[in-house]
């Protein structure tokens, strides 16, 4: 069987991986003002910029249960099965809208990755992996939906102005945090983001103190791990350095692509792994 995979743009995964031949991105839309787009048309640097100018936030949105329909048609005339992963149904409606559209189609199945960024891009390229190894499509489907639980996805945001613009800080918890220079880890747990611990110090350091945690709290699969971030950072590449002392196999190093970029702004960076038991 010929299996395609498809991901929403929200993956966040390197381009030679989209490159293939067998994998196909669904762009979310991004309204900057009066003009809508899609990601891919616009990077984070055009975000900033947009954001800079305008001082308000671009608005996203799922691609509609017709846009999925068409995409997965297209999709199908090369191949006889295909996987979507989608962003998270906690956090937006791309799951629904393309779960609806595949039950047009024979053998289209919908995954919801619980997830954002390069953690649903692990999905993505754990998906390629099984395809390689000629795996039957329901031992992907099932390996796939059980590794979902396990996907380690948090970031450490070390500026708030972004979640303040788009309403999910108030005025006085950033003033709050931006005078005692705190930087807040967020963690996707069943599906949602939450604000799990405070850090204070440098920037680099505590990014170091937040993967020797992480990597604690969570035990992971040592294969391979994302070291995203939403914008260049100085500090990335001692971040990598650490992911690959601690023994990881492949550390993929990603720039979060502009959706992703509009919720979370500048200086902001995670890891993502597979980690060996279900995220508490």
């Amino acid at each position: 069987m010929k299996i395609a995979v498809s991901a929403d743009s929200t993956c966040d995964i390197p381009q030679e991986y989209k490159d293939r031949e067998n994998v196909f991105i669904m762009p979310i839309a991004i309204i900057l003002g009066e003009e809508e787009t899609v990601e891919g048309k616009v990077d984070y640097k055009d975000l900033y910029a947009y954001v800079d100018k305008s001082g308000v936030l671009p608005k996203t949105a799922a691609r509609s249960s017709y846009d999925y329909l068409e995409h997965f048609k297209a999709i199908k005339k090369d191949f006889d099965a295909v996987i979507h992963i989608s962003l998270s149904s906690e956090i937006s409606s791309s799951y629904q809208n393309a779960l609806s559209a595949s039950k047009e189609i024979d053998n289209v199945f919908v995954v919801d990755s619980r997830s954002l960024s390069s953690g649903s891009g692990l999905l993505v390229l754990s998906a390629l992996d099984k395809i390689a190894e000629e795996k039957l499509i329901t031992q992907i489907l099932s390996e796939l939906n059980e590794e979902v639980g396990r996907v380690q996805a948090s970031f450490i945001i070390s500026k708030l102005n972004y979640l303040h613009k788009g309403g999910r800080c108030s005025s006085i918890a950033m003033f709050g945090a931006n005078l005692l220079k705190l930087k807040i880890r967020i963690q996707l747990k069943l599906g949602k983001m939450q604000a799990t611990k405070k850090y204070m110090g440098k920037l680099g350091d505590v990014l170091i103190k937040y993967v020797d945690e992480m990597v604690k709290e969570n035990e992971p699969d040592l294969k391979r791990v994302f070291v995203t971030s939403s914008s260049p950072m100085e500090e990335k590449p001692r971040v990598v350095e650490r992911c690959k002392e601690l023994g990881f196999e492949e550390v993929i190093e990603m720039q979060a692509g502009a959706t992703i970029c509009s919720h979370c702004g500048p200086g902001t960076l995670g890891i993502l792994y597979i980690s060996k038991l279900p995220i508490a």
